[in-house]
């Protein structure tokens, strides 16, 4: 005997349960007051690749056009069909010079077989191209709702109790005391975001009365109605006879906006987009991730969750790098190192160059010896171990945050379904089959050692574009070179003074540029040895395609930071033995205070430049691109095809409007992960080179977020909405880099850094070893060369140069001292112990935080144990009622 529902729901509630699909909306009828188009944008130009019957349909889901608030008015033609009453759930777009008139005409048929009602409307902007609205009947909404196992709220309300209830009541009590968090969006704004407290369960035809339908033209969401739609177009066949379905010729899918931003009277989900989440006057604000969610799907709504979540996390990180930097900056004047260097008023250092350098008195380079003392401090190490906690404690709380953001979307339960093939996949191996595990049907199949081969071949394309990238690399070295001469030479004082920052930022600047310039060469590239490799479905083509431009970009990007952390400097020599690149070009040697301040001029002009120019990319070429768009469009030439010379836009349906927007790239959410796990790289990897990038990071995203959303919203046309349950092949790039920062940092701090060399002294070599006084540190740090050996007719006879080794009149001059192999053991007992005490850390705080809250652990099963109950009851309950209706007797236990 089961335990009744009424018994439980007696209990004192903690909270509703919240779900995707809200019973609220289910039980209230749809606004009317739509009196603005829909909009359907279409790219024109057809892909020539694709079969035949692409260059004469594309496909576009209509948006979610549940509106909020507003009044009723007369106007509702942007909805419907021409009779008032059909609601249009999608459109199809073709071109009426498309010679594949027979083929579109099978694939209407079918459509129409299957249930869907057309209707054919002209665009006004194009004489060319033909909008086919479609309609979804009741009967094929169930019928393919019970077969895509959509969830929809369950009748009953339930609520799920635990210990904690009891304290509910003082806990809100206290919080209606508190201010109010200004970063919360107020939920009157949004009045259908509100917690729902309805389970969901798959849709059932035959248990249809466990479910709230007070309203069938609302029962199905208009973003569930979209992907029913786009389900059957999916598998509706264009040719009588042939396995050929219609995603395998359909132009790329594109999802219109339907209404207007900004409207008169009625708010719309894109208006509420627009105005509490892509103004620039609530950059503040947390975003409206269910709003997100609903208007460009879960796939979406997941990419502005994790971007938020990584902001968010930047804060603590970006205030304790300004700290570190701020420490540096307190302590610059009191610092020993810097003391001695400014008052070295008589240590000769030897030329820098070969040719028009001269000796110079170390107090020359004061102001490097400070400006170095910013990010080669103290606090240096502290940081760099924070910074590797903070990456592991971000990823596995973003899992939580995850498994948090699934459950309210309904995705616990969610699989994907089989991808269809690629087409050309299709094409290219249709010629041999097999039967595929899952679905038991026939389907082309690619042989092991094809495959094989052409991943050989991606791979030494790989290898080949990468040496390219150290090529380049190695260009900007060589110019180092040159240009260390040149400017050393300059006739302007000011240059030939700081000539070392010259050459440094002369470097990064064209360094910047080749970045920049290969970056796309590495899309094409990544884009054809994709394509090669002929994956077999859409998502394999996508996380391949992932993979390569993170590998192409990567090292694009940090080669270059590479080479000036551990290679710059290592390498020269001695005076009076230096080495030389091609015996010609003396190579570079680091400054007396080390090479940390290249690696943070580096960094810092690097990350600042090409923050600037991706977001100058992201909304600035968009806005020129629609401009232009939108002035054809006045002229009466938008698309190539002819029309009409309209000259007040507002007359145009939304679907001609959202013709002349921009679509999103062709990679869909790449270029925006990509963007972000790069600088999460640029971030971790030589954070302990420049504490300052998270407070760059920072302040880049807080814009992104808004640039992003400005840009979805206004700029782009409207993406398919996609299910997703994480952010796929991008958690373990960022596991990876993780990884490789704490790698990285150990040898920056042991290597590049002075960290090392210091720690010895004080506690070796210094006057005051138990203390670990840094006083005579210079001193110790330099070696004497003997400069009349060169037969140089200097008026100086020794000069000073950075390095460990013995004088000139020693039994073995210019060999390696004792010193030079303490510091050596040092350092690599500090990379050593530096990584096995991070990474066991990192483990340990990975493994004290599960993956799912244990709340929500809870809320799921006892969420299961009530629908159990509910299912029981409610069908209890309809056999009563059926069986009082017939006459018949019945009995309160389950017949």
């Amino acid at each position: 005997m089961h335990t009744s529902i009424s018994e439980i729901l007696k209990e004192k509630s903690l909270k509703p349960s919240r779900r995707s699909l809200p019973c609220l909306a289910q039980s209230q009828t749809h606004p009317i007051n739509l009196n603005h188009f829909l909009s359907v944008p279409l790219s024109p130009d057809p892909k020539p690749d694709l079969d035949d019957l692409s260059q004469s349909i594309s496909t576009s889901y209509l948006c979610d056009a549940l509106l909020l608030k507003g009044k009723k008015q007369s106007d509702t033609s942007g909805l419907l069909f021409r009779d008032g009453k059909k609601r249009i759930d999608y459109i199809l777009v073709y071109k009426k010079s498309s010679p594949q008139v027979e083929k579109r005409c099978t694939f209407e048929k079918n459509l129409r077989a299957e249930g869907l009602m057309l209707e054919k409307e002209p665009s006004l902007t194009n004489n060319d191209i033909m909008f086919v609205k479609v309609h979804a009947t009741w009967d094929t909404l169930c019928k393919y709702a019970e077969q895509m196992n959509i969830r929809m709220p369950f009748r009953k309300k339930c609520y799920f109790t635990d210990w904690r209830s009891k304290t509910l009541g003082r806990c809100q009590q206290i919080k209606s005391w508190l201010p109010k968090n200004p970063m919360k969006l107020d939920k009157e704004a949004l009045p259908d975001l509100e917690e729902t407290d309805c389970y969901t369960a798959p849709f059932s035809r035959a248990r249809m009365h466990h479910f709230t339908i007070n309203n069938r033209e609302t029962f199905f969401s208009n973003s569930t109605r979209s992907r029913i739609v786009h389900h059957v177009l999916q598998r509706t066949k264009y040719e009588e006879g042939k396995a050929k379905m219609g995603k395998k010729i359909l132009h790329p899918y594109l999802l219109p906006h339907m209404h207007p931003i900004k409207t008169h009277g009625a708010q719309n989900q894109r208006h509420l987009l627009y105005e509490r989440w892509a103004r620039w006057g609530i950059w503040y604000k947390y975003q409206p991730l269910d709003l997100i969610r609903r208007y460009f799907g879960e796939k979406i709504g997941l990419y502005f969750a994790w971007l938020g979540w990584y902001t968010g996390m930047l804060i603590p990180a970006a205030l304790v790098g300004v700290f570190v930097f701020l420490y540096g900056l307190f302590t610059m004047d009191s610092s020993q190192v810097s003391k001695e260097i400014c008052e070295a008023n008589t240590t000769i250092m030897c030329p820098m160059c070969e040719e028009s350098c001269k000796p110079w008195t170390l107090s020359d380079s004061c102001v490097f010896a400070k400006v170095t003392r910013l990010f080669d401090n103290g606090g240096t190490v502290f940081f760099a171990i924070f910074m590797a906690i903070w990456a592991t404690v971000f990823l596995e709380f973003w899992k939580r945050r995850r498994a948090e953001l699934t459950y309210d979307w309904d995705l616990i339960d969610w699989e994907e379904e089989e991808e269809e093939l690629r087409p050309q996949f299709e094409a290219k191996y249709s010629r041999v089959e097999r039967v595929n595990p899952i679905s038991g049907k026939p389907e082309p199949f690619q042989p092991f050692s094809d495959k094989l081969s052409r991943l050989m071949v991606s791979v030494s394309g790989i290898f080949f574009m990468i040496s390219l990238v150290l090529t380049a690399v190695f260009a900007v070295v060589v110019f180092r070179l040159i240009a260390m001469e040149k400017f050393a030479s300059f006739n302007w004082d000011f240059v030939q003074k700081n000539w070392q920052f010259a050459t440094s930022g002369t470097g990064v600047c064209i360094n910047f540029m080749m970045i920049m310039s290969l970056n796309v060469v590495y899309e094409k590239v990544a884009y054809l040895l994709t394509n090669l490799e002929h994956p077999r479905t859409e998502s394999e083509w996508e996380n391949s395609f992932a993979l390569k431009m993170f590998l192409f970009q990567f090292v694009n990007l940090n080669s270059s930071t590479f080479y000036i952390a551990f290679f710059l400097g290592r390498f020269a020599g001695r005076p009076g033995s230096y080495n030389k690149l091609f015996n010609r070009w003396r190579l570079e040697e680091c400054h007396p205070s080390g090479c940390l301040i290249d690696l943070c001029l580096q960094m810092g002009v690097i990350m600042f430049f090409k923050q600037i120019w991706n977001n100058f990319m992201e909304l600035g070429y968009p806005l020129l691109q629609n401009w232009w768009s939108r002035r054809k469009m006045k002229k009466g030439g938008g698309g190539g095809g002819g029309g009409q010379n309209v000259e007040n836009k507002t007359q145009l349906p939304q679907w001609d409007k959202d013709w002349n927007l921009q679509p999103m790239n062709a990679h869909g959410l790449v270029d925006e992960y990509l963007e972000m796990v790069l600088q999460f790289g640029f971030t971790t990897i030589f954070v302990a080179a420049f504490p300052l990038a998270p407070l760059l990071a920072l302040l880049n995203n807080i814009i992104e977020i808004r640039l992003d959303a400005y840009k979805f919203v206004t700029q782009w046309r409207r993406p398919m909405p996609a299910r997703a349950t994480d952010i796929g092949i991008w958690h373990g790039i960022l596991e990876g880099i993780g990884v490789l920062a704490v790698i990285t940092n150990a040898f920056v701090i042991a290597i590049t850094s002075d960290y090392i060399p210091r720690f010895v002294y004080a506690f070796k070599y210094g006057p005051c070893v138990d203390k670990g006084c840094l006083r005579g540190y210079m001193n110790s740090s330099l070696s004497v060369f003997d400069m009349w050996e060169l037969k140089n007719s200097s008026e100086f006879r020794y000069c000073r140069y950075r390095d460990y080794r013995a004088p000139p009149w020693s039994t073995a001059p210019y060999e390696f001292t004792l010193q030079f192999w303490h510091v050596l053991a040092a350092r690599l007992a500090f990379i050593i112990v530096f990584e096995h005490l991070v990474f066991g850390i990192k483990s340990f705080i990975a493994y004290l935080i599960p993956d799912m809250p244990k709340d929500l652990c809870d809320r799921m099963r006892r969420e299961k144990y009530l629908m159990q109950e509910m299912m029981y009851e409610a069908e209890l309950e309809h056999l009563q009622k059926e069986r009082k209706k017939n006459g018949r007797r019945y009995h309160h236990e389950w017949p």
